[in-house]
């Protein structure tokens, strides 16, 4: 079992590594080497066979030296984030889309070769009128060029996995809460601020209104997503490869109270309320909530409220502890 992962010095990449190497088996089989790529060379864990490479695939030569080993499995997390996606149309089309096109084409030209495909798609992919809660045959119709790219890659992935060239599932992942370390530059990126900055004692800003309701899984739901996907018989999907996946109903409101309950009255203290139209106006057009049945008839599993994403969190970044409680 070789295992292929891009985008792998990211958050998620990172996380999902050190999941697999506790593992050591994948689909029943053992892992004998994995390739980890991003625009920043990833670490591979030590002990382990494989190689650790910095590639850009939106170069056309990338994919094809990627996939010439032909690994069992990829998952295909490399992305410009949402934000970036908007404000640089030409990068994010370079990177979401033509990256995309760039593996799958590399995959297609080996012969007898039909790899599992994991790509990580969005919630991003439904844009409004949408109801309060999405339905697993709602259209998706993005309103952002981040959405836009990934639902031409799920497009291209239900594709060649009905002409049997690769075997796709795409997971509309939830917005990921709470991302560790620093902000990027998703447009998301407050979800996870207004609770990881206050946590350790510093202030965050909230640029939206608290009603502002979202779909949320934490980095180890995530986790959890991917190795599922890559591990399930893909034959009850049909030729419809694209998953929303289970997740947290909340509000901003529903976030600060269970910080609240988790850290206390100081971490809460801590959010300074800064209204940005322009992220307003893009998370207002995002999903709120999701009824995702196919996903969870499937075997997809997420926490059951905020106070457990916050908690994992606590227990997975920081030690256990919370340091603006001590």
């Amino acid at each position: 079992m070789h295992i292929l992962i891009t985008g792998a010095a990211g958050m998620i990449g990172r996380k999902l590594t050190d999941a697999l190497v506790a593992r050591g088996r994948l689909r029943d089989r053992e892992i004998t080497g994995m390739t980890l790529v991003d625009v920043d060379t990833p670490v591979l864990p030590d002990g382990v066979p494989g190689a650790a490479l910095a590639a850009d695939l939106s170069d056309p030569a990338a994919a094809p030296a990627l996939i010439e080993a032909r690994p069992d499995v990829i998952f295909h997390l490399a992305a410009i984030v949402s934000g970036e996606a908007e404000a640089d149309t030409a990068k994010g089309y370079a990177v979401n889309l033509h990256g995309t096109i760039g593996l799958c084409d590399a995959i297609a030209a080996q012969a007898d070769y039909c790899p599992r495909l994991v790509f990580t798609s969005s919630i991003a992919v439904f844009g409004t009128p949408l109801p309060d809660v999405i339905p697993d045959d709602q259209p998706p119709i993005p309103l952002t060029s981040y959405g836009t790219q990934k639902r031409m890659g799920e497009l291209l992935i239900d594709d060649l996995s009905r002409k049997g060239r690769l075997d796709g599932v795409s997971l509309r992942l939830p917005t990921i809460c709470i991302r560790p370390g620093k902000p990027n530059a998703a447009a998301s990126g407050f979800y996870s601020s207004i609770l990881r900055e206050p946590l350790i004692g510093q202030e965050a800003v909230l640029p939206v209104a608290d009603t502002t309701r979202h779909w949320f899984a934490s980095p180890r739901a995530a986790v959890g997503f991917l190795i599922h996907a890559a591990e399930m018989d893909t034959a009850p999907m049909g030729q419809e490869r694209a998953l929303n996946l289970p997740g947290v109903d909340a509000t901003v409101a529903d976030e600060i109270a269970a910080l609240e309950r988790v850290a206390g009255p100081e971490a809460t203290a801590l959010i300074r309320r800064e209204p940005d139209a322009t992220i307003a106006g893009i998370v207002a057009g995002w999903p709120k909530g999701f009824d995702p049945v196919r996903a969870r008839e499937l075997g997809f599993e997420a926490e059951p409220d905020m106070d457990t994403i916050i908690r994992a969190h606590v227990e997975d970044e920081l030690n256990g502890r919370i340091p603006v409680a001590d």
